[in-house]
C-alpha cells in the first residue's frame, strides 16, 4: 500500500528563508560579547567590521597586541643589527724609532761651564841694554870738571838703591879699585867694551860670574872719592879707555838724560 507524501502548500515559505532571522541574530550575540570581552579587559578599544550578505564578520584586533607585535619586532631587528660583526678602526702602530727614542735632556744653568783657560802670562824679553839705576838725576855729565877730565856720568837715588847690570857680560872685577872709586865692578860684555860701576856701598856679585841685563849687582854708596851716594857710571872701549856714555847708551835705546 502506498503511503501518501505530504502535500507542500505554496503559501509555505521555503526552509532556506525560515533560517536567515537566527542566524544573523546569533551574528549579533557574538559582535556585543565580543565588544564587551573588550571593555572588560582595558584593551581601550576595539575595531569591529560588519559586512552584510553571508559572510562572517572580521575578528577583532586588540591595539595592544599589535603593539607588543611591533616592539617585538624592533627587539628583534635590534638583535640582528647586534650581531653583526664590527670592524675595529685600525690604530696607528708607534714606530720603533719613535718608542725608543728618548728625549735629550736640556742642558741645566747648574751644569758646571767649562772654566775659560786663563791667558798666559807675557813678558816682554829685556832689552839687550838698560838703565843701570832707573829714575835717578844726573848730577854731573862726561866731560873736563875743576881742571880734570870728568870720564863718566853721575846718577843720583837715595842710598842702598839697587844698581843693575847695563847689558850682559862676565864680571871682572868686584871690589875696591883705588883712585877714589871706592868699591867698583866691572863687567866685560865681550863685544870690546867694558862698564864700570863706582862708589857702591855693598856689591851683590863676584868675579867670573855672568850676568843678564838688568840684574842686580850692588847698592847706592859713597865710597871712595865721593861728597854724596851716587853711581858713577862709565864705558871702557877696552880697559880704561874711557868713552863718553851719554852717545854710547842712546845709541842702544838708553837715554841717561846727558
Amino acid at each position: 500500500m502506498q503511503e501518501d507524501s505530504p502535500v507542500q502548500n505554496e503559501n509555505t515559505p521555503d526552509a532556506p528563508h525560515t533560517g536567515q532571522p537566527q542566524r544573523a541574530g546569533r551574528r549579533n550575540r557574538l559582535i556585543v560579547l565580543s565588544a564587551a570581552a573588550l571593555v572588560a579587559l582595558g584593551l581601550g578599544g576595539v575595531a569591529v567590521a560588519t559586512t552584510g550578505g553571508d559572510h562572517p564578520a572580521p575578528a577583532a584586533v586588540s591595539l595592544d597586541a599589535q603593539s607588543r607585535a611591533e616592539a617585538a619586532s624592533r627587539a628583534d631587528r635590534s638583535a640582528r643589527e647586534s650581531s653583526t660583526p664590527v670592524t675595529p678602526s685600525a690604530s696607528p702602530t708607534p714606530s720603533p724609532s719613535a718608542a725608543s727614542a728618548s728625549p735629550t735632556p736640556a742642558k741645566t744653568a747648574t751644569a758646571k761651564a767649562k772654566p775659560k783657560p786663563k791667558p798666559k802670562k807675557t813678558t816682554k824679553p829685556t832689552p839687550a841694554w838698560v838703565n843701570p839705576m832707573p829714575g835717578a838725576a844726573v848730577t854731573s855729565c862726561y866731560g873736563q870738571r875743576w881742571g880734570t877730565l870728568h870720564a863718566g856720568i853721575d846718577l843720583a837715588l837715595p842710598s842702598g838703591t839697587p844698581l843693575r847690570a847695563a847689558a850682559a857680560g862676565t864680571v871682572t872685577q868686584a871690589g875696591d879699585a883705588s883712585d877714589g872709586y871706592g868699591n867698583s865692578v866691572f863687567i866685560d860684555h865681550g863685544n870690546g867694551y867694558l862698564t864700570h860701576y863706582a862708589h857702591q856701598s855693598r856689591i851683590a856679585v863676584t868675579v867670573g860670574q855672568k850676568v843678564k841685563a838688568g840684574q842686580v849687582i850692588g847698592y847706592e854708596g859713597a865710597t871712595g872719592d865721593a861728597t854724596g851716594p851716587h853711581l858713577h857710571f862709565e864705558v871702557h872701549q877696552g880697559m880704561w879707555n874711557q868713552i863718553d856714555p851719554a852717545p854710547f847708551m842712546r845709541a842702544r835705546g838708553v837715554d841717561l838724560g846727558c
